[in-house]
């Protein structure tokens, strides 16, 4: 993260002797980034950290085998039509990955147990519902539009607190962060970003629970293991640093705008290994007295594009079948752009006097290609990449 926070009790100077009211000491644990050589957190339990009782493997919930995009074609997925169940974990939906990252499709009702993701960041937008967020750092209650990002390694479960939560789970092989254009060399959010450290929720005070025998499942890059903990997890009295889980809902980007129509990267919102994640939201239409207010026909060269519409009117694409809650990936070597007569109605309403967009989109771009999940092809519609002949 890029900028410092402090939660609970802490020691006034780091690695120093911090003792308990009965005398004895806290543990400390530093959690740090690449090899302690970039951001990392101070956290201060109750009990050891590093004891656990039982490691066993776990089969069920591997990661699942997933299908190149052949025939090369573009793809439409219907995700309001896939099962709703399960917890936001344990019941993740493949929809599409590569080396670099997996995309899932979350329709859970159920609460998770304590999960740990070491293979890499996560990034949960949660689409509908209402969620809590529980983890060694503390707690966040996020709801629709908020991006969750999780720090590799952090202990967390997931609450739905209002019946079925929908999510797009973003799971990174690496770290996601705020990109570097928006930063100062120090790490503080420019004038010019989209967004600032204001925009940002973390938690804001310890969370702590007591218990024995506290299962953990941890994913890793070898598969999945459980790990029973002694004491529950959740047993900091204090942390500070730069890394920790936060929220930022994409109500709160703030679009950039020209007089013409701009590319995709003014929508980036996040930058992973291998990927990036744009927010495409309500924004100005092109003001040029001779704009053409809708995307032009483009081709990626280097990259697919996978967008998750959550919200809003698709102008661009009527007559497709896009519609609030599809996916699209349109993968490198095709080039897409409006549907058929969708620039000629656009340019009708701007003269009418239609001025703002309503769309809103979670768009994540690959830098390798995309292969298919089983929730993706059960849920394709056959006829999306023939809609720009009709």
């Amino acid at each position: 993260m890029p900028y410092y926070r402090v939660v609970g009790e802490v020691p006034r100077k780091r690695h120093v002797r911090f003792r308990r009211p009965d005398g004895g000491l806290y543990a400390e644990e530093l959690m740090g980034e690449e090899g302690f050589s970039s951001d990392s957190s101070l956290l201060y339990h109750r009990n050891l950290p590093t004891a656990i009782v039982k490691a066993e493997t776990v089969t069920a919930g591997a990661d699942e085998a997933l299908t190149p995009n052949l025939p090369l074609a573009p793809r439409h997925f219907r995700t309001r039509d896939l099962p709703v169940g399960g917890d936001m974990v344990t019941g993740r939906q493949t929809l599409a990955g590569n080396a670099d990252v997996r995309l899932s499709y979350i329709a859970a009702d159920a609460p998770s147990e304590l999960y740990r993701d070491s293979k890499g960041d996560e990034c949960v937008y949660i689409a509908s519902g209402r969620v809590l967020f529980e983890s060694t750092y503390g707690a966040i209650e996020a709801g629709e539009g908020d991006y969750v990002v999780i720090p590799t390694g952090t202990i967390h479960r997931w609450v739905p607190l209002d019946g079925p939560v929908t999510a797009l789970a973003i799971e990174a092989s690496g770290h996601i962060r705020p990109p570097k254009r928006y930063l100062s060399q120090y790490g503080q959010f420019l004038e010019h970003a989209p967004y600032c450290e204001r925009d940002l929720r973390a938690p804001g005070e310890p969370l702590l629970r007591e218990g024995s025998d506290v299962p953990v499942l941890v994913r890793t890059r070898g598969g999945l293991s459980r790990l029973v903990y002694k004491n529950h997890p959740f047993d900091v009295v204090g942390w500070d640093g730069y890394l920790y889980p936060y929220a930022f809902n994409i109500d709160d980007f703030e679009p950039i705008v020209k007089r013409t129509h701009a590319p995709p990267p003014v929508h980036q919102t996040f930058e992973g290994p291998g990927f990036v994640i744009c927010s495409f939201c309500p924004r100005p239409l092109d003001f040029h007295p001779e704009a053409v207010p809708i995307p032009y026909n483009h081709h990626n060269v280097d990259s697919d594009e996978f967008m998750f519409y959550v919200g809003g009117d698709y102008s661009a694409r009527r007559g497709s079948g896009i519609d609030v809650g599809s996916i699209s990936l349109h993968p490198a070597g095709f080039t897409h752009g409006p549907a058929p007569g969708a620039v000629e109605a656009v340019i009708d309403a701007v003269e009418r006097g239609v001025s703002q967009t309503t769309e809103l989109a979670v768009m994540i771009d690959t830098f390798r290609p995309l292969d298919l999940g089983t929730a993706a092809l059960a849920r394709e519609d056959p006829s999306y990449a023939w809609s720009w002949a009709r």
